[in-house]
Formats: structure tokens, sequence, C-alpha cells
């Protein structure tokens, strides 16, 4: 796993994404690739990179139908 994508994985982890989730995401080369597009879009437009993975998180929460505090609580 490249460094960027690492950075997108560890973000994504910090606002509660499954690490289930996002280890189906990560395992497939297009999937990656969108997520990879959508967190640099909303960077160059001007959101900062922890604000980027707060709106990825409510996509993938909103796509799956998942509360993720729900997750929060049995991660702990």
């Amino acid at each position: 796993m490249d460094v960027e994508r690492l950075n997108i994985y560890k973000r994504l982890r910090d606002f509660k994404v499954p690490s289930t989730v996002l280890d189906n995401i990560f395992s497939e080369e297009d999937d990656i690739k969108i997520l990879e597009n959508a967190f640099k879009a909303l960077v160059k437009d001007g959101f900062k990179e922890d604000d980027a993975a707060k709106e990825i998180s409510k996509m993938i929460s909103k796509e799956l139908d998942l509360s993720l505090e729900d997750y929060q609580e049995e991660e702990k």
C-alpha cells in the first residue's frame, strides 16, 4: 500500500469507518481509485484532509446504510 492510500485509510478509520469496509474497498483497484479521486477532489476544492475524510465517511455510511456510531462502540 502506498503512503497516500495509507493516509486515506487511516483518516477514514479516524472517522469510524469499519476496517472490514475499508479492506473491501482497498482490495479492489477500481474502488480505491474512485475513493482516491473523491478524496483528492475534495482537497482540491479547499477541504482539509480531515474534513475530506469526514465527508467521505458520511458518504460511505449513507451508501452502505451504516451507523458509524454503532461501530464506534463495538470497536472500543
